[in-house]
């Protein structure tokens, strides 16, 4: 059904939740939640005082700005009331499903309240600080508070470049905006994960009916270096491309093997495009007729012959195998 259709409620409620669920689940998988107890810690903003030979000096210790950006990058739809994902939305959809449950009900209600404020703020006690700052050359006064300091950095110096944002939060410099975004990106992540588990409970229970799929697909890459199997096709410039995945190839298209001349994949700005090289992921199986001419006289197989055939050693079980 596209969206320009008519939509019941409960299909609504179902595509709020069925966005958070995948959203939520690729925040959980970002690494500050790898360690849940210290992410708890960065929701505190806690100050260090050190007092030493009558000066005071104020430490903060805080995870690096790009683990925290792209953790920004990752929170930042569940921010946006425009987005399916919205944290509020897949609130609201809970709290229209488990109406008639008080005990899920009142659960929802604590986590809406607490969600508008430590995200939302409508005050600055609410903000948890607030910074003043003069200019004693020009004799101009600043001051923002937490939220504002934070909102600054997330749309001014992250996902956006927002003059506004930018112009606001100047006059404190970077530091003062990282330092208070910290605490608001590590809340965000933890009200999003604790939402993302109640939503789990709730299914599990019986209480929604969300697709299972939903809770295990992928959403993050754990590994950049991966090999597969595959056949390759290669053709000129301007020969016809299938018309379907399923299509046979056009004629003029070869497949790629270890005879073709690579030297033909060319590309005058990004240079050699395909390169043969030797991958311990993946090596070619040797054909019978290798296995038994590679074998000794006293039935086995050198060391030399089984690296070249990607067999580790000593060999397994079964394998005979000499270290000359």
């Amino acid at each position: 059904m596209g969206r320009d259709q008519a939509e019941t409620l409960d299909e609504k409620h179902q595509r709020w939740l069925e966005a958070f669920v995948v959203r939520a689940r690729r925040v959980e998988e970002h690494s500050l939640a790898a360690d849940w107890g210290a992410l708890v810690e960065l929701t505190r903003m806690k100050i260090n005082v050190r007092v030493h030979n009558g000066g005071v000096r104020i430490r903060h210790e805080l995870p690096p700005e790009e683990v925290v950006e792209s953790a920004a990058a990752r929170l930042r739809p569940i921010l946006l009331k425009k987005e399916d994902c919205f944290h509020m939305n897949a609130l609201s959809a809970l709290g229209y499903i488990c109406r008639a449950a008080p005990q899920d009900a009142e659960w929802i209600r604590a986590a809406r309240a607490e969600w508008r404020t430590r995200v939302s703020p409508s005050t600055r006690e609410e903000s948890g600080y607030w910074i003043m700052v003069s200019d004693t050359a020009t004799g101009e006064e600043h001051d923002l508070d937490a939220h504002g300091l934070a909102m600054a950095w997330i749309y001014g110096d992250v996902v956006h470049h927002d003059p506004d944002r930018r112009r606001e939060g100047d006059a404190f410099g970077l530091l003062d905006r990282f330092r208070a975004a910290v605490p608001l990106v590590a809340w965000g992540m933890v009200g999003t994960i604790e939402l993302l588990n109640y939503i789990r409970a709730l299914n599990e229970d019986g209480l929604l009916q969300l697709r299972q799929e939903l809770f295990r697909e992928q959403v993050t890459l754990k590994s950049t270096v991966w090999e597969e199997p595959a056949e390759m096709f290669y053709a000129p410039v301007g020969a016809q491309a299938p018309s379907l995945a399923s299509s046979p190839m056009p004629e003029g298209w070869l497949p790629l093997s270890k005879a073709t001349d690579l030297s033909i994949f060319q590309h005058p700005f990004a240079g050699q495009l395909l390169h043969a090289e030797h991958s311990h992921f993946m090596t070619e199986l040797p054909s019978p007729e290798e296995v038994e001419a590679a074998r000794s006289p006293k039935g086995g197989y050198s060391r030399a012959q089984l690296a070249a055939w990607g067999v580790p050693w000593p060999p397994a079980q079964g394998m005979e195998g000499r270290a000359d």
